[in-house]
C-alpha cells in the first residue's frame, strides 16, 4: 500500500478499515466475529497469515480462537491454547510500536522454548533492513473496559497475531497505526459478541429452567390435585391469616365430606376434635407428624394421620405449610378395638382386672398422706412429710378433711377450683384428674405446643379417705367390693350359659346403676368392683344397698326367673396404698359383711 501516494493511500486504507469493520459488527455470533477478525487481516490489510488468541479467564489460557491465510496452519493451531504466562512475556518484548508490539528476529529465538502454539514461514532471508524476515514476531493486543474498585481499567480479551505482509516489507507508521485502529475495533465487536453470546446462553439457560419449572409445578399440580389422600396447603405468613388453608384437594374434600370453598375459608384448628387440640398444637410444623380427629360436615370425626412440612416461594419469600392428611380410621377402629379387648371383659364388656388396676394405681401415688386428729391443723404435718421427701413446704394452711372433696393437691400454692375443677379424662376412666387453675390457660399438660401455647402436666390430687371417727362431710374414693350370693348354684343346675347370661344381666344393672364416671369392673368369676369417687361414707353404704336391691331382682333366664344376692364390701382408697391393698380391703370387708349375713338372705334359685 505504501508505494502508492499518500493521500492515496489513507484513502483506500479507510474504505477497507470502514468495510471491515461493518462486517465485525455484523456477524452473527462470536464465532463468526472472530473469524470476520481473522480474515479482514488478511482479505484487507495484507497479511498471509493472521490469528486470533482469546482469553479463557477460566483456564488462564489463551486459545488459538481463529486463523486465516493458511489452511494448514489453521487446521494445525486451532483451538490450541498457550499459557497467560508466556503470553505475558510475550507482550513486554521486543519493539513497542505504539500499543502493537514487535519481536524482531534477532529476539524470536527466546520464544522458541515456550508454549504458544505458533506457525513457522519459510521464506528468503531480507536482503534490505526494513524487509521482512520468516522469524519476525507481530501482536496487537485486544482490551475492553473492567471496572475495578469503582475505576475503570482494560481488561486484555485477547491478542492479534499476524505474520508475512503481501509487499515483504515491515509495517510503516500508516500501516501499524491501520493495524492498531483495527485490532481497538475488533476488540470492541468481540466484547460485544461475547456479551450477545453470554446473553443468549443466559436466555437458553432462563428459558430452560422455567421449562423445568412449569414441568416441576405441573407434575407438583397433578402430583397434589390427583393424590390417594388429602392435601392441604396453609399460609404460614403470620398475622390474622396465620395457619388459615389457602388450597385442598379432591382426596381431602371427599374425606371431610366439604367443598374446597368451604375449607379454604377454615384452618385444621377449626376441624380438629376438641379433645385433640393439644395434639395439633404440639405438631411441629417442620416435618411434624401426628394422629388425630377432624370434624366432618356432618358432625361426625375422622381419624387422620398429619404430616407436616414447609414450602417456600423463594429463598426469603413466603412459607406455606404443606400438610398431607391420610385416612386411618379403619386402622384406629382396629387399635381400639384391640385395646379395648385388652382392657375390658369378653363376656360383660367391663373393664377386667388389668384395668380396674390400672384406673385405681392413677389415683394413687407412693407419698402418704396423714390424717389430721382432733381438730388440728394439717399444716405441720404435711411440711414435715414436704421436708422428708425434699420438696417445698406445699401452703396447705388453709386445707380441712374434706374442703376439696376428693383429696389434697401436691401443689397448693395455686388454689383448685371448688366447682368443676376436676376434669376427668375419658380415656383414663374415673379418678384420672386435670385440675384447672383459674386464669392460667391450663390445660392439662406440661411443656409447648408447636404454636407456641403453654402445656403442663397433670397435677396429682392426693386421694385421702373419709374419716372413721365421724361422718363430717369429707368424701373419698370408695370401692365396693361385690361378690354374688348362690351363683354357683345357678351353673350348677342350669348350666354355664346360663350362669353367663346372669353376669351379663348383672354388670348391666351395676354400670345402670352408677354415676357417669364411676367404674364398674369384673374382676373375675361372680366378682364385680365399683369404683366410686367423691363419696362419704354413708354415701357409699347406701350406693351398696341401692346396688344390693338391683341385683336381687328377678333375672330371666332361658325361659325361667332365677335370683342372685350380693355381697359388698366397701374399702377406701388413699394415697400410700397400693391398687393391691385397697382391693384386698375391700375384699376383706365383703368377707366379713358376706359371713354376718345369714344363709337364707344369700341364696339363690
Amino acid at each position: 500500500m505504501e508505494t502508492e501516494s499518500e493521500p492515496y493511500v489513507r484513502l483506500a486504507t479507510l474504505r477497507q478499515l470502514h468495510q471491515l469493520m461493518a462486517r465485525m459488527n455484523t456477524a452473527r455470533s462470536l464465532a463468526d466475529t472472530l473469524q470476520t477478525v481473522a480474515d479482514g487481516l488478511v482479505e484487507g490489510l495484507g497479511w498471509e497469515l493472521a490469528a486470533v488468541n482469546l482469553v479463557r479467564p477460566e483456564k488462564n489460557d489463551l486459545v488459538v480462537a481463529a486463523m486465516a491465510g493458511n489452511t494448514a496452519a489453521e487446521a494445525l493451531l486451532t483451538g490450541r491454547s498457550g499459557s497467560r504466562e508466556s503470553w505475558d512475556r510475550r507482550l513486554t518484548m521486543g519493539e513497542s510500536w505504539g500499543s502493537l508490539r514487535f519481536i524482531p528476529h534477532t529476539e524470536a529465538w527466546m520464544l522458541n522454548e515456550d508454549d504458544v502454539p505458533t506457525w513457522l514461514t519459510g521464506g528468503p532471508l531480507p536482503r534490505f533492513e526494513d524487509e521482512w524476515h520468516p522469524d519476525d514476531r507481530l501482536f496487537a493486543p485486544m482490551y475492553a473496559p473492567r471496572t475495578l474498585d469503582r475505576k475503570v481499567e482494560p481488561e486484555l480479551i485477547g491478542v492479534i497475531s499476524v505474520d508475512r505482509p503481501r509487499n515483504g516489507r515491515r509495517p510503516g507508521a500508516w500501516g501499524r497505526e491501520a493495524l492498531e485502529t483495527y485490532a481497538f475495533h475488533a476488540s470492541i465487536a468481540i466484547a460485544n459478541a461475547r456479551l450477545r453470546s453470554n446473553m443468549q446462553r443466559a436466555l437458553v439457560r432462563l428459558e430452560r429452567e422455567q421449562q423445568a419449572l412449569r414441568a416441576s409445578e405441573e407434575s407438583f399440580r397433578q402430583a397434589f390435585e390427583y393424590a390417594p389422600s388429602g392435601m392441604a396447603i396453609a399460609d404460614m405468613g403470620g398475622g390474622d391469616q396465620h395457619g388459615r388453608i389457602l388450597r385442598t384437594n379432591d382426596a381431602l374434600c371427599r374425606l371431610l365430606g366439604r367443598p374446597a370453598t368451604m375449607l379454604c375459608k377454615q384452618s385444621f384448628e377449626a376441624l380438629v376434635h376438641p379433645e385433640d387440640a393439644s395434639t395439633l398444637h404440639r405438631t411441629s410444623a417442620e416435618g411434624g407428624r401426628a394422629e388425630l380427629r377432624l370434624a366432618r360436615r356432618d358432625g361426625s370425626y375422622v381419624w387422620v394421620s398429619l404430616r407436616n412440612s414447609v414450602v417456600a416461594d423463594t429463598a426469603d419469600g413466603p412459607r406455606f405449610l404443606l400438610t398431607h392428611v391420610e385416612d386411618i380410621e379403619e386402622r384406629k377402629r382396629r387399635e381400639l378395638a384391640l385395646a379395648h379387648r385388652a382392657s375390658h371383659d369378653s363376656l360383660t364388656g367391663l373393664p377386667n382386672s388389668a384395668e380396674l388396676r390400672a384406673r385405681l394405681s392413677a389415683r394413687l401415688c407412693d407419698r402418704p398422706y396423714a390424717a389430721d386428729t382432733a381438730d388440728s391443723r394439717l399444716a405441720g404435718v404435711v411440711e414435715s412429710l414436704d421436708a422428708a421427701y425434699g420438696d417445698e413446704p406445699a401452703e396447705l394452711g388453709l386445707y380441712e378433711p374434706g374442703a376439696y372433696d376428693t383429696g389434697v393437691y401436691h401443689d397448693m400454692a395455686v388454689e383448685p377450683f371448688r366447682e368443676g375443677g376436676y376434669e376427668p379424662d375419658p380415656f383414663e376412666g374415673p379418678g384420672h384428674s386435670r385440675a384447672r387453675v383459674p386464669g392460667d390457660g391450663y390445660d392439662g399438660f406440661d411443656g409447648c405446643d408447636g404454636f407456641g401455647g403453654i402445656v403442663r402436666e397433670p397435677r396429682h390430687v392426693h386421694t385421702v379417705a373419709p374419716r372413721e371417727a365421724r361422718d363430717d362431710g369429707g368424701k373419698g374414693l370408695a370401692v365396693l367390693f361385690c361378690d354374688l350370693d348362690g351363683f354357683k348354684g345357678i351353673n350348677d343346675r342350669f348350666g354355664h350359659n346360663a350362669g353367663d347370661a346372669v353376669l351379663i344381666e348383672v354388670a348391666r344393672r351395676l354400670s345402670e346403676a352408677v354415676r357417669d364416671g364411676d367404674t364398674v369392673a369384673r374382676l373375675g368369676g361372680d366378682e364385680f368392683v365399683v369404683l366410686a369417687d367423691g363419696l362419704g361414707r354413708s354415701d357409699a353404704e347406701d350406693l351398696a344397698a341401692r346396688l344390693r336391691s338391683r341385683i336381687v331382682q328377678p333375672i330371666a333366664v332361658e325361659g325361667r326367673d332365677v335370683r342372685v344376692g350380693a355381697s359388698f364390701g366397701i374399702g377406701w382408697a388413699h394415697c400410700g396404698m397400693t391398687a393391691e391393698e385397697v382391693l384386698k380391703s375391700a375384699d376383706e370387708r365383703m368377707y366379713v359383711q358376706k359371713r354376718s349375713r345369714p344363709k337364707t338372705h344369700r341364696r339363690a334359685g
